[in-house]
């Protein structure tokens, strides 16, 4: 069965570069992002796992995890991480799941749950295994974000969206097209009118009957 939004994220054991650990135990009350690459020593994934040391502070401003994913054994990752800190400059600090039997990759969706061959596997083999998982502390699945093997990961938009959700997580906000943090929220529809005076005392801008914008919510 296909995951979708609002599921729970499959709980899972496994071998990492920090070792072994049961995932929904490892979440705690946090958040998580959840991240997977196909193969390692990849270029496009060396990149991106630097950048990911690089700004784990801002995802630790946020109450959010990281665990990275790549379909090779961790005794291989240890030597991957030696390249991404050669290019990036950053040690990997946060944990690396060897999936080298697919188990975690089956139970995700990124490769058919009938998939049994893990010898002699190509990042071409796994080009679906290219996904992002932001993972609330209810453990549901509140955004997925699928990328092909040649296009790099924006970590600016995934800390965007990630800001978006856990505001609206607080607030019955949305978040309007091209929102950052600071800008213009919308009273989410399920609001009337007179729910949305007790919710937002001093009043919105009314563009549509349906829109109506406030400034962003103080926490």
């Amino acid at each position: 069965m296909s995951l979708k939004l609002g599921d729970i994220a499959p709980d899972f054991e496994a071998d990492t570069t920090e070792g072994s650990l049961h995932f929904h135990d490892w979440l705690g009350e946090s958040w998580a992002v959840l991240f997977s690459h196909p193969k390692d020593f990849t270029p496009v994934c060396t990149t991106e796992l630097g950048e990911f040391a690089r700004l784990k502070p801002e995802f630790d401003k946020r109450g959010t995890k990281l665990i990275g994913l790549s379909v090779d054994k961790v005794g291989d990752h240890q030597g991957w991480m030696q390249d991404i800190k050669d290019v990036s400059g950053q040690d990997v600090n946060f944990p690396m799941i060897g999936d080298h039997d697919l188990k975690v990759s089956k139970l995700y969706n990124m490769l058919p749950a009938e998939e049994t061959e893990t010898e002699g596997r190509t990042a071409a083999t796994n080009a679906t295994v290219r996904t992002v998982y932001i993972i609330g502390p209810d453990r549901k699945i509140k955004a997925m974000l699928i990328y092909p093997m040649s296009s790099g990961r924006n970590l600016a938009e995934i800390l965007r969206l990630l800001d978006s959700i856990q505001l609206t997580a607080k607030h019955p906000v949305a978040t309007p097209v091209n929102w950052n943090p600071g800008g213009e929220c919308i009273i989410a529809p399920s609001l009337d009118d007179e729910q949305a005076k007790d919710k937002f005392p001093g009043g919105w801008k009314t563009v549509k009957p349906y829109l109506r914008t406030i400034p962003q919510p103080a926490d």
